[in-house]
Parts: C-alpha cells; structure tokens; sequence
C-alpha cells in the first residue's frame, strides 16, 4: 500500500520529530512511509470505536440489510458493531506475538492501568511502555493495511458504499448547448 500526503496529514502530531507534522518518513530506497505518531493516532481511532461498540447496550444493537460483494450482488443481514468487535480481536491475536497479546489484553482489552501491569506481568515501567508503543505502531499500520477490508478508514467500514458506476464531478453539456447555471443575484 501506498502512504499519500493527504491521508496522513490530518493525523500527525504537530509536534513530531520525526515527520514534523507531515506524517511521512523517508524510508529505505527513497519510499515513503506513515510516520509513528500516525500508525498511533490510526489505532487509537480503531480503539476508540471498538470501546463504543463494546460498552453500547446490546438492545441497541441493529441489523442492517447490506450489498455482499460479488458477482450475484446479493443482500445479507449484518451485524456491524459485533462485527467490528470480533474483527478488532481477531486481528489483533493474529498480528501480535505472545508477550504482545498479554499486554494488549491486559491493557487495552481489559482496562488495567500500567501499575497493575507491570505488576501482574513482573516487568517495569518502561519495557512496558514500549509494548504499548510497539502495540499501537503495529496495529495501526494492520489496521489501516489489511486486505480487502480495511479496519481503519471506519466510514468505510461502517458505511460500505457500492457503485455500479462512475459518477462525474461536472455536468457535461451536449454540443451546442449551454450548460444550466442559476442565477447568482435577483435580476429586477
């Protein structure tokens, strides 16, 4: 996948010192790459949601009629918010390694503060830390990565949008004609 401009610009820290706001970083043979603190900002927007979605009364939950892609274009019935659910856990065990899980549940899944970590898992402050980082930097980039469907961009997710066909940005007119255009002021 190919990190643009446009998509990491609104969520990089302004007070990077790696990216300097831009949320690209040079990498290896001149390609660029999403800075850290995006990978970061794309999980804790993943994490976010999926705490929504977790915490959300079940009696609220609905179940919506949606296009399944193919070559029938059949209706299905979906579940998006326990989908989200078990599609964040799922990819999150699969891309973790062990100590990286059981920090990852501890933490983010069942809500323990460092302390209590640190502790239950007999390590220190900063190697736990670190997890944390390394935790966010590599979910975000699976997040925003996976294939076909992405977790991240979550109006996507949520939203799916099915085309049959490209719409044009401008109306054409046909030779000959001119095109409408209303009128900008009251003519008298």
């Amino acid at each position: 996948m190919e990190w643009n401009r446009s998509e990491t610009l609104a969520l990089a820290k302004t007070g990077c010192t790696q990216c300097h706001g831009d949320g690209l970083r040079r990498g290896r043979q001149g390609k660029s790459g999403a800075c850290n603190c995006v990978l970061r900002a794309i999980f804790r927007a993943c994490y976010a949601r999926f705490r929504y979605c977790a915490s959300k009364e079940k009696y609220m939950s609905k179940v919506t009629l949606t296009f399944c892609a193919g070559k029938d274009r059949r209706l299905t019935w979906v579940r998006r918010d326990e989908d989200y659910v078990a599609d964040f856990c799922l990819v999150s065990r699969r891309t973790l390694d062990e100590f990286e899980h059981k920090v990852f549940r501890f933490h983010f899944l069942l809500g323990a503060d460092w302390k209590l970590c640190c502790r239950q898992m007999k390590i220190d402050r900063g190697t736990f830390f670190h997890a944390v980082y390394r935790i966010q930097q590599k979910l975000g980039r699976i997040f925003r990565e996976l294939e076909p469907y992405s977790l991240y961009p979550l109006d996507e997710y949520f939203g799916g949008k099915v085309r049959r066909f490209e719409v044009s940005a401008a109306p054409t007119a046909e030779p000959g004609r001119r095109a409408l255009a209303p009128p900008l002021r009251k003519i008298a």
